[in-house]
């Protein structure tokens, strides 16, 4: 357990993809260099010329604008390279659509059959894992190009940027957005309204599986010391803890947090899974692992909530059960909770909290107008018990017990 001085260097200033089905043509001459590197299998995985190759395609500018102030990865650059060759082969140029923009037409047949020997070809589950997260990331980007707002990740019509209101995190906190490749560029994500709110420095993504990030975070994290990274995580295989067990409550420590409060030094890190309930097992594990690894910690120190709450996006994305939330709404939680210790009641927590849970808020207001000007339903389904799905809202009249305004076209379970 950490003292509350070493814990809280709080200075605090003032106060389901939802796509539409279209398709998107990539022009071929963007993929054309003067010059074609050679073969990946004969070169390092580190390699220059995959770098420059990429800004005719992807600037270093334009991924960052995603969310991250990290350069290009160098997998994503290679496998952006590689269907650059492909569209080159095949005279033909990629199209993507549909939901999760997946690559369409019999470009994704040829690219499909020589991404599945590449993976096969690895030996290494950790090169299967990077090349994974390099693949699924490189097809987002480049499906979403011209069609996605960078900042909200919205489409263009759907754009939320003018009804959001940046704010300041106390610099004492950070939070880090471990995000599964799946999840990224995903409109209705959550985890992206931290940085659109707090700004890329005081909410890093690190996306699963990319070596460069995963690198950074744990090179800050073992800068930072042990006991200044929790995870937010409900780890049912070690004792509990709660945001209470952060800080010491004896009057020495609060006198020397005081201290570190204003100087702002040495922030909290706080890990927020960022995937699906299945996805973040796996991402968890990884953490454990790292853990051990790099920081010697036979287990990853976690938190839960004392009280989740039920996220305003229950409404409308499905979750396993009541009980669990999205990214945006457990941090809202973590920041609430946090205000309420005495130490802490002064910075303004509370007040963050209400900025992220306003921008929730309008994300939903966003993805909901969305889905009833394509006909869609907005109702959700809900596990039940005995593990049945069960609908959520009554179908009468064409309308949903939920909210009568909502008119539904199409019902169904939704996956």
């Amino acid at each position: 357990m950490l003292t509350t001085a070493r814990a809280l260097s709080l200075k605090c200033p003032p106060s389901s993809t939802i796509r539409t089905h279209r398709t998107t043509t990539m022009d071929s001459s963007l993929f054309r260099t003067s010059s074609s590197p050679s073969s990946p299998q004969s070169s390092p995985p580190l390699r220059e010329d995959y770098s420059r190759a990429l800004e005719n395609t992807i600037s270093i500018e334009e991924w960052q604008g995603w969310g991250t102030s990290s350069q290009v990865p160098a997998m994503v650059a290679e496998v952006v390279e590689e269907l650059k060759d492909l569209e080159v082969d095949m005279d033909d140029q990629m199209k993507f659509g549909g939901l999760g923009g997946k690559l369409k037409g019999n470009f994704k047949v040829q690219e499909d059959k020589k991404h599945r020997a590449t993976y096969q070809a690895l030996i290494d589950s950790e090169k299967k894992l990077q090349f994974f997260s390099a693949r699924q990331i490189a097809c987002r980007l480049l499906g979403s190009k011209g069609y996605l707002c960078q900042k909200c990740w919205l489409a263009m019509e759907d754009c939320m940027c003018s009804k959001t209101k940046p704010s300041s995190l106390c610099p004492g906190i950070r939070f880090w957005l471990y995000m599964h490749p799946r999840d990224f560029l995903r409109q209705n994500n959550t985890g992206k309204l931290l940085w659109q709110i707090f700004g890329v420095q005081a909410a890093t993504l690190c996306l699963y599986g990319i070596s460069e990030h995963e690198e950074f975070m744990w090179n800050t994290f073992k800068l930072a010391g042990r006991n200044m990274v929790w995870c937010l995580y409900p780890n049912k295989n070690a004792t509990p803890k709660s945001v209470q067990d952060i800080v010491f409550h004896e009057s020495s420590a609060c006198l020397e947090a005081q201290q570190t409060m204003r100087n702002g030094d040495n922030p909290l890190n706080f890990i927020l899974l960022d995937g699906t309930w299945n996805n973040s097992a796996a991402m968890f594990r990884r953490l454990k692992e790292q853990s051990k690894l790099l920081l010697g910690e036979e287990d990853l120190p976690c938190i839960s909530l004392s009280t989740p709450g039920v996220s305003a996006m229950h409404k409308l994305r499905p979750q396993p059960s009541w009980d669990r939330t999205c990214t945006a709404a457990a941090a809202i939680g973590l920041l609430s909770e946090m205000h309420l210790l005495p130490e802490l009641s002064s910075h303004g927590l509370d007040k963050q909290a209400d900025e992220l849970e306003n921008a929730l808020h309008t994300l939903l207001d966003a993805l909901t107008t969305r889905r009833l000007r394509m006909g869609r339903s907005i109702t959700r389904a809900v596990k039940g018990r005995n593990n049945v799905f069960l609908n959520t809202a009554k179908i009468t009249n064409g309308t949903t017990a939920m909210d009568p305004r909502y008119t539904i076209t199409k019902h169904k379970r939704i996956q």
